[in-house]
């Protein structure tokens, strides 16, 4: 599936198959439109599953998670944080995932910037992260 992307009054927009809408081309929404497609065609996590700039309420004020993929029983599974290339993934990000986690209480972390990707798993039970080199495939359990 290719990524579709048009041109209206001067300005580029991508389509997001998640939401089903056309919208800006920004360098981070560029990033976030490929993590997309790669969660879907080499994790093979459904569309469906996927909420694009989901709202959460922390500490009393509303965030936006970029990605929150969900499991086959419509748990959150895996929050996704992108920037644009030029943003590098330093710890500043892992802790604005963290945060989010909080709410969320997913079992995997994934930050990208398009270049360079970092999973982690949640340990919980010790409090930490632990590196993975990339995030689970997408299975149904019966």
């Amino acid at each position: 599936m290719s990524i579709k992307i048009r041109e209206v009054d001067g300005h580029r927009e991508v389509f997001d198959t998640v939401r089903n809408r056309y919208v800006a081309l920004t360098p981070e929404e560029w990033v976030r439109q490929h993590f997309i497609h790669y969660l879907h065609s080499e994790l093979l996590y459904p569309f469906e599953l996927m909420q694009v700039e989901g709202a959460i309420t922390l500490n009393g004020m509303t965030r936006r998670c970029d990605i929150v993929v969900y499991d086959h029983e419509v748990k959150p599974l895996i929050i996704v944080e992108c920037k644009k290339e030029t943003v590098p993934l330093t710890q500043k990000v892992v802790d604005q995932a963290c945060r989010y986690n909080l709410v969320l209480q997913v079992p995997y972390l994934c930050l990208t910037n398009g270049a360079q990707q970092i999973c982690c798993q949640v340990d919980f039970a010790e409090k930490r992260l632990i590196s993975i080199p990339e995030l689970p495939k997408y299975h149904k359990r019966c």
